[in-house]
């Protein structure tokens, strides 16, 4: 077997070849635009900001979200969310992080009818995207542990949350994307006025460039090198779920870790990667993986209900789909022709 584990396939680029993955500053040269890199949430985190105390924005967004990190792990001892899978008939009562993660995501699950579903974790497990030990697990296994899946079965109420025996949740489709909302929180309070956030390619904006134009983000290209557009935009959330990110080979099939509740299997529907912006990085974070798994069509009729995101579809066939609202902004990466979705 040979399995692999890709990070989160969404990069960003700046106008004037800025590098964020270097140290130096970019400003009006003034040195006032800093950057901090480290490692939390299991990725490579990039946070840049422009202002006078942007060095002690940095410092705060750090600590914010290693504390995050430490709380919401679902493999780490001692964090909230392994303690409440370790299970309580009396309910656990929630932080205020863990409370907006799972009320946003229990509210995402509702509307997609279950294709987000914070309970999923064992059968994440089994097939083993939490530890790197892959396998394909036998249908009896995947069927036994369906019987204790279910978002609807989750009840959160006056910040406690009840599960019933057996249950177990994981926050890693919504974590990153709170954490990207959090620093931008903390970088406003500072008196930032222009930054980028970039945890293992779930991007959170806020403002402009310092020089006033809007931010340029690559959409990756899930089959190579290069992107398969190029979105410009600000004050945005920009979050990507695709099969190439993190995934196992088999027999000559890719399986990758964005599991279909209904299934308990890989999603394996015809789509390469979504990509959902919007104002909430906690919302694009859950929404991107629910749409991948609802697959294009659904996707496509979902957002045009919704109407109150942006969204880019990649096929596996290589086509780009881009919602009206970016369209016109969009410029063609290396897949070529982008297909305009409209209502």
């Amino acid at each position: 077997m040979n399995g692999k584990n890709k990070a989160k396939g969404f990069a960003a680029f700046l106008a004037a070849a800025v590098s964020l993955t270097g140290c130096n500053d970019y400003s009006d040269g003034n040195g006032n635009m800093k950057t901090a890199e480290f490692f939390a949430m299991d990725t490579y985190i990039s946070i840049s900001a422009y202002g006078e105390d942007a060095e002690n924005a940095l410092d705060s967004c750090r600590r914010e979200i290693a504390a995050l990190d430490a709380r919401l792990s679902v493999t780490s001892p001692g964090s909230e969310i392994y303690e409440i899978n370790q299970g309580s008939k009396e309910g656990v009562k929630l932080s205020e992080d863990a409370e907006k993660i799972i009320a946003a995501a229990l509210e995402i699950s509702e509307k997609t009818e279950g294709a987000l579903d914070i309970s999923l974790y064992p059968v994440i497990k089994e097939w083993g995207f939490t530890t790197g030990d892959y396998r394909i697990p036998d249908k009896s296994d995947i069927n036994r542990l369906l019987k204790n899946i279910g978002y609807d079965k989750i009840i959160l109420k006056d910040s406690f949350l009840a599960m019933p025996e057996n249950f177990q949740i994981d926050l890693g489709a919504a974590a990153k994307g709170y954490a990207g909302d959090k620093a931008i929180e903390l970088l406003k309070e500072s008196g930032a006025k222009s930054a980028l956030v970039n945890l293992g390619g779930n991007i959170a904006l806020l403002g402009t460039k310092p020089d006033g134009s809007d931010w340029s983000i690559g959409v990756q290209n899930p089959f190579g090198e290069g992107y398969a557009c190029v979105v410009k935009t600000r004050d945005k959330a920009i979050v990507t779920s695709g099969n190439y990110q993190r995934y196992f080979e088999e027999g000559g099939r890719r399986y990758c870790h964005i599991i279909d509740p209904k299934t308990g299997c890989p999603a394996d529907n015809g789509l390469a990667s979504v990509t959902v912006i919007g104002g909430s990085g906690l919302i694009c974070d859950g929404l991107s993986t629910a749409l991948f798994v609802m697959g294009e069509k659904d996707a496509v009729e979902f957002w045009k209900e919704q109407g109150d995101f942006e969204m880019v579809i990649v096929t596996e066939d290589k086509r780009v789909l881009v919602t009206k609202g970016i369209f016109d902004e969009c410029k063609v990466g290396e897949l070529g022709k982008l297909e305009k979705i409209v209502k």
